[in-house]
């Protein structure tokens, strides 16, 4: 998708690590796990009332045809 191959990963690791040192990495890496299982438990709450939603619309419009 960026076209990024495994050596411009290296070198984005590497930059990473010498920016932020190696003491902050796991604390970057678990601030990072949690905002993408945060999102993706939004995603799935938004998709959830989406449906539901869906489900009252679809509800409604059958008992205004009755």
């Amino acid at each position: 998708m960026f076209g990024l191959g495994p050596t411009e990963l290296i070198i984005i690791l590497v930059i990473v690590l010498v920016i932020f040192g190696a003491g902050k990495l796991p604390e970057i890496g678990g601030a990072l796990g949690k905002g993408i299982k945060n999102f993706k438990s939004s995603m799935t709450d938004s998709s959830a009332e989406d449906k539901s939603v869906k489900g009252d619309i679809e509800d409604k419009s059958k008992k205004e045809e009755k």
